[in-house]
């Protein structure tokens, strides 16, 4: 037996299981086929709906909550006043005036005598016044005629031991020498003490020497005058 008839015989003794499939998927292709078409076709034959689309707008934002104001506190009332319970009025029965006191009569015969007593007084007062000013001035004129007195008793007693001076010398310029001296009541000198020099040594010795020549000293005029203690002053050129 030759091959192609060995193949041939082993080939139609099989089933053909692949021309089936192909068949039916083939069937199956034609059949989807045939409703695309049929749906499309009725599809397309319908008129287009309208569709209608309303546009909205975004809606704004929610206000901000307002605050509520709180209501202040109404101040409490304040209290009523109470009643006042006016009291009846008490008509007081008005005073008497006093009667004006009459004038108390005028003692001319006492003013008088005050007005003389016054007088008086004063009178009195410029008296006194008057007395003492006249012994003031007596006292004034007795100091001057005392200090009058003794400054004349003092030139004398000055003048006589000037008269005892005897100097070897002249002294240059006009200068004082002071001594003092304590005089008895006789005149009779007692002590003699320098108190300031002159500066020249020659003149103080002169004049010391003069003074104790010179005792007893002239006496006062009025002894009341008299003095224990006297200051002599001397000067060259003294006249």
């Amino acid at each position: 037996m030759s091959a192609a008839a060995l193949t041939s015989g082993a080939y139609g003794s099989r089933p053909r299981p692949a021309l089936g499939r192909a068949a039916v998927l083939s069937g199956i292709v034609h059949l989807c086929l045939l409703g695309v078409l049929f749906f499309g076709v009725r599809f397309q034959s319908n008129p287009p709906e309208t569709v209608t689309v309303e546009l909205w707008e975004t809606p704004p934002p929610p206000p901000p909550p307002v605050l509520e104001e709180k209501p202040l506190p109404k101040p409490a009332p304040p209290p009523e006043p109470e009643p006042q319970v006016k009291k009846p009025d008490i008509v007081l029965p008005e005073k008497p005036k006093p009667k004006p006191k009459p004038e108390p009569k005028r003692d001319l015969a006492f003013e008088k005598k005050l007005r003389e007593q016054a007088a008086l007084e004063e009178k009195k007062i410029d008296e006194q016044r008057k007395d003492r000013e006249l012994r003031e001035l007596i006292a004034r004129q007795q100091a001057a005629a005392r200090d009058k007195a003794l400054a004349t008793w003092i030139d004398k007693i000055r003048a006589k031991i000037r008269g005892n001076i005897i100097l070897q010398q002249d002294i240059p310029g006009n200068p004082e020498a002071i001594f003092d001296v304590t005089v008895l009541p006789t005149g009779d000198l007692l002590t003699v003490r320098k108190r300031k020099s002159s500066g020249h040594a020659a003149y103080d010795d002169a004049v010391e020497r003069a003074i104790m020549k010179s005792s007893p000293l002239p006496q006062p005029d009025d002894r009341a005058l008299f003095q224990r203690q006297l200051e002599l002053k001397f000067r060259p050129q003294d006249r």
